[in-house]
């Protein structure tokens, strides 16, 4: 009887340890992919944080294109300007004339685009503002990495039609530079 139960818990042993093992190359690859990795304790409520894409890697030094993305459940209120603003310790570069806006997946014309480096910030002018409810993908083109990782929260702040001008809060992107 005691060799029975020893064999089963060491059966159960080596089940679990396999679970594990096959499971770290699933987790790196999920972290190389661009995707956001799992995040635990960042700081940022788990409503508030906002989904992304690096497309190539988010290699520090890097060329990369960030895909910074905002479920229509967030979209409470149609929006006329989007504020991104980042640390001061990100020291990438942004192109402003390689800013796409996708709204329900379409491409929407904008107005303008101004990235006021010295104040952290990529303000985005539609020409016509984004509908509530709307699933919106702010595409940042011929983006520079910093040189050095880390982790950057970049942040969203909207600005309704005929609002009070004044940003509100929209949630965050908690991107990781390698």
């Amino acid at each position: 009887m005691l060799s029975r139960s020893f064999g089963q818990r060491a059966l159960s042993g080596l089940a679990i340890a396999g679970c594990i093992v096959g499971a770290i190359p699933t987790i790196s690859l999920a972290q190389n992919s661009g995707l956001p990795g799992l995040t635990i304790f960042s700081g940022v409520k788990g409503e508030d944080s906002l989904g992304f894409r690096l497309d190539f890697g988010g290699r520090a030094n890097g060329w990369d294109r960030y895909r910074l993305r905002i479920p229509a459940k967030k979209m409470k209120l149609a929006v006329a300007q989007f504020a991104i603003s980042y640390p001061d310790y990100y020291k990438g570069t942004f192109n402003p004339k390689a800013v796409e806006l996708r709204v329900q997946d379409k491409s929407v014309p904008l107005q303008e685009v101004n990235w006021r480096k010295e104040d952290n910030l990529i303000e985005i002018f539609p020409v016509d503002p984004v509908p509530a409810n709307s699933k919106v993908e702010i595409w940042l083109e011929d983006v520079k990495n910093p040189s050095s990782g880390g982790m950057f929260y970049f942040n969203c702040q909207i600005m309704s039609p005929g609002d009070t001008p004044l940003l509100r809060y929209l949630g965050t992107w908690i991107i990781s530079i390698s």
